[in-house]
């Protein structure tokens, strides 16, 4: 065996890079830069995403009612009111109520992570 040792290895982490990063991000957007556009853009495609989803939803489901109509229930009362009536004036706000919600609690969540990005 030799006397001399040789030195032990060691791991440089640079872990100053990671802040440098998102800085560089909030940069890239606030100077509307091509990077920035990008970054927008995938914002943008997120909440029109949402938007167009949550629509064809409500859409299907109020569309639907009327088939529903068709049948027996379209005839049938309740409390002396009519069920078409009844459906339409009762569940269809708690349904569109509900759609926006749902819409502002995923379109800030979006938001959310969007800012995690850019680091504000």
């Amino acid at each position: 065996m030799s006397a001399e040792r040789k030195p032990a290895r060691e791991r440089v982490v640079l872990a100053e890079r990671r802040g440098a990063r998102v800085v560089r991000t909030r940069v890239e957007v606030e100077e509307q830069t091509e990077v920035g556009a990008v970054l927008i853009g995938g914002l943008i495609r997120a909440q029109f995403g949402l938007a167009v989803r949550l629509g064809l939803v409500t859409v299907v489901v109020l569309g639907a009612l009327p088939l529903v109509f068709l049948g027996p229930l379209g005839a049938a009362t309740v409390f002396g009111i009519r069920l078409p009536w009844l459906l339409l004036g009762l569940l269809a706000y708690p349904l569109l109520y509900g759609v926006g919600r749902m819409y502002t609690r995923l379109a800030e969540r979006n938001e959310q992570d969007f800012d995690e990005l850019t680091g504000d």
